[in-house]
């Protein structure tokens, strides 16, 4: 188990593999070599923690055995940038963990984190420039959702009726500056949808890594229903921090860095061209760095809130700053 010294010393790295290209393993550093056998990148396993793979490569062994040894994760996606296996170097048999999970039943602190997720919305709003009227009756019925939350009682259906109106609300004043159709997850319906879809991948691979280090079972949330093959947990945990990737997207649309000329259209869906993928990786990357250590803060704390089986208002809050 990593302590936050350690995990702000750690890198998260982005690879996007040349055909022919090989990661491997050599002196504790992971090497990734062309396939004229030419070494093009190599850092040591110490400082590595997560390691998204964006396209076809060949791994080997070696790397994956090392992989556990020094705790690091692989995340594979394919040139689409979806994710389609997740290698984690998890703590196994915390068993005592598991069970403090599995004996929890209420929707407590599912509310208490679906508050702090509208909180950030509320902060996002806040930090735009130029508030017309519309933004700020947006901010105000936040406020109301916000206090609806922390009086109604604990229950799932209440809870996603609140969570799903200040959604609209809040939706539809981040990006009131371009043609929003609302967010829908996963469709790619319009570039920007496929642009969030990005930022939230990326940040749901970070939070699952980190949860991997505890060793919760990410498929066991408090908010979203435990679903076949669904990392509800890292669903649940994800959620206070997506106005990073919302704001991160209105602002580079303003500074015209995400446009709808760098995606191509597939069966209704919009897909980010090849070529392009660094760069908005680099830059959903930068935003969600900024936020690094408090990203592990809350991870650590609601370990320890859960552990300690404490109320839900104790539990970890991350704070938006914009």
């Amino acid at each position: 188990m990593i302590d936050r010294t350690d995990f702000i010393k750690k890198q998260i790295i982005f690879y996007f593999p040349s055909q022919g290209d090989k990661m491997s393993f050599q002196n504790d550093n992971i090497v990734i070599k062309d396939k004229e056998k030419k070494t093009k990148f190599q850092v040591t396993c110490y400082r590595v923690f997560l390691i998204f793979v964006v396209g076809d490569t060949t791994i080997t062994t070696g790397l994956l055995s090392r992989a556990k040894k020094f705790g690091f994760s692989l995340c594979l996606m394919n040139r689409n940038m979806k994710m389609y296996q997740f290698i984690g170097a998890r703590m196994e048999g915390n068993t005592l963990l598991r069970k403090r999970q599995y004996d929890y039943q209420g929707m407590e602190v599912g509310r208490f984190i679906i508050s702090n997720k509208i909180e950030n919305q509320r902060t996002a709003l806040m930090n735009l420039r130029h508030k017309n009227e519309l933004q700020l009756e947006a901010i105000k019925k936040l406020d109301n959702h916000i206090e609806k939350l922390r009086k109604s009682e604990a229950d799932l259906n209440k809870i996603m009726g609140i969570e799903g109106s200040a959604a609209r609300t809040y939706f539809s004043q981040m990006f009131n500056n371009i043609r929003w159709k609302g967010r829908k997850a996963r469709i790619k319906c319009d570039y920007i949808n496929a642009s969030l879809d990005i930022g939230y991948t990326i940040l749901f691979n970070i939070i699952d890594a980190l949860l991997n280090v505890y060793g919760f079972d990410e498929y066991y949330g408090v908010f979203h229903k435990c679903f076949y093959m669904r990392k509800s947990l890292v669903c649940d945990l994800q959620e206070p921090f997506r106005p990073i990737i919302d704001y991160a997207t209105r602002k580079a649309f303003n500074l015209k860095q995400i446009k709808e000329d760098d995606f191509t259209v597939h069966n209704m869906r919009y897909v980010l061209e090849w070529k392009k993928s660094p760069e908005y990786m680099q830059l959903y990357l930068k935003e969600i760095l900024k936020y690094k250590e408090e990203i592990f803060l809350y991870i650590q704390g609601y370990y320890r809130s859960v552990m300690k089986q404490k109320p839900a208002e104790q539990y970890p809050v991350f704070l938006y700053r914009g």
